[in-house]
């Protein structure tokens, strides 16, 4: 596991007219690890998200990526760069069968069908019950195995960095449990994650580094599991 920085933010902006969601923060997710933001809701953690991939204008900064100043690329692009976000509230498209959805996260690769077929299988292989419903339509999926389809549909299109926007977000506790375990896993065979998560125990559990986001600003940040003991996450965010 390396610790270069694959995407490094500098002075990150957005506004919603004369509202200031993000406040000009700075942040590095290093290659290899998982990294977690969380706060409040209203912290500015899906605004931060959606202006990484280029679904909402940045009002300033720039963001880095591999080296590459992406800050203003069209969302497309970013895709196919490797930045790649499954979205709050899963999105799938529930008039499309389950295996129509996995294809359609493919659609920015220019690669031989067997490799989109091979990749198809993978994702079956992480998430067995996609292969059962595969002929189904994602609508009929539950909750959790809707999330799982957005996991699996991003992962389709080779991320070199997967954004997650709440995955565990309406999800029962035993659901939660095996979604921070699957991303656990896709993390430990090679993928860069950035996690924006309002479940801060889950998530700071996992992670190798994290930051936290109150009004729109970064008020602390440092690996996981030392985030998780200081006695201001504590009190504002596990009731202790």
């Amino acid at each position: 596991m390396s610790s270069t920085p694959i995407l490094s933010v500098s002075g990150l902006a957005v506004r919603y007219g004369h509202i200031e969601a993000v406040r000009g923060i700075d942040l590095e997710l290093r290659q290899g690890q998982i990294t977690t933001l969380v706060g409040a809701n209203g912290a500015g953690k899906s605004s931060t998200l959606m202006a990484l991939s280029g679904l909402v204008k940045k009002a300033a900064g720039k963001v880095l990526f591999e080296g590459r100043d992406i800050a203003a690329l069209p969302a497309h692009a970013i895709v196919r760069a490797g930045l790649v976000q499954v979205a709050e509230g899963r999105a799938t498209l529930s008039t499309l069968s389950v295996l129509e959805n996995l294809q359609l996260g493919a659609y920015t690769r220019s690669d031989a069908a067997g490799e989109r077929s091979h990749d198809l299988e993978k994702m079956f292989a992480l998430f067995p019950r996609l292969k059962e419903r595969a002929h189904g339509l994602a609508g009929n999926l539950s909750g959790g195995e809707q999330q799982m389809l957005a996991i699996g549909r991003a992962l389709m299109a080779r991320p070199k960095v997967l954004l997650l926007d709440e995955p565990s977000m309406g999800l029962a506790p035993i659901v939660v449990r095996d979604i921070f375990r699957i991303l656990k896993e896709i993390n430990q065979q090679g993928l860069t994650l950035f996690l924006v998560e309002q479940n801060v125990r889950q998530a700071l559990k996992i992670s190798d580094y994290g930051y936290v986001l109150e009004n729109g600003h970064l008020v602390l940040s440092g690996k996981g599991a030392e985030l998780l003991n200081t006695p201001r996450v504590q009190e504002a965010y596990l009731g202790a």
